[in-house]
C-alpha cells in the first residue's frame, strides 16, 4: 500500500502572480492587495513566502521600484499636457521637491544693503532699478 498524504483544510486561494506584481507596481498596500484577491493579509504573506521566499514587504519593495520607473516615464509624457499632475505625482511618489536656487545669505546681504541706504537717506538712482531685477 502506498502511503498517500491527504490534504487537510480548505484548498488554497488562487493568487495570480502577474496581477499581484501589477498591484505592487502601482503602490497598492497589503490590505488593498488582499482585498483585490478576496483573501486575508495573512494569506498574502504566506503566498509571498511560498512564491518569492520572502515577506510581502520585501517583495513589495522590489516590485514597487519598477512602478516608480513607470511613473517617472509617464510623468514625462503627461507633463506635456498636465504639468500640475506631473508635479503632484513626482512630489508624492518620487520624493521630488521644490528647491530654492538663491542662497539665503545673498538675499540677507542685499536686504541689509538696501536698508542701510534707506536709513542713511541715500538717494541712489540705481536703487529702483535693482529692486525690479531678480537677485541671483
Amino acid at each position: 500500500m502506498v502511503n498517500q498524504r491527504k490534504q487537510m483544510g480548505r484548498p488554497r486561494k488562487e493568487i495570480d502572480q502577474k496581477t499581484f506584481e501589477g498591484l505592487c507596481e502601482i503602490q497598492c498596500t497589503l490590505s488593498e492587495v488582499a482585498s483585490v484577491f478576496r483573501v486575508s493579509i495573512d494569506t498574502i504573506e504566506r503566498w509571498c513566502k511560498r512564491t518569492y521566499q520572502e515577506t510581502f514587504a520585501e517583495s513589495y519593495k522590489k516590485l514597487a521600484e519598477s512602478g516608480k520607473t513607470s511613473l517617472r516615464r509617464l510623468q514625462w509624457k503627461h507633463a506635456q499636457t498636465n504639468p500640475a499632475m506631473a508635479i503632484f505625482l513626482g512630489k508624492n511618489y518620487l520624493g521630488q521637491s521644490d528647491k530654492l536656487t538663491v542662497a539665503d545669505a545673498d538675499i540677507d546681504a542685499e536686504i541689509e544693503r538696501r536698508l542701510a541706504k534707506l536709513a542713511a537717506g541715500s538717494k541712489d538712482s540705481s536703487f529702483g532699478e535693482a529692486e525690479s531685477e531678480s537677485v541671483n
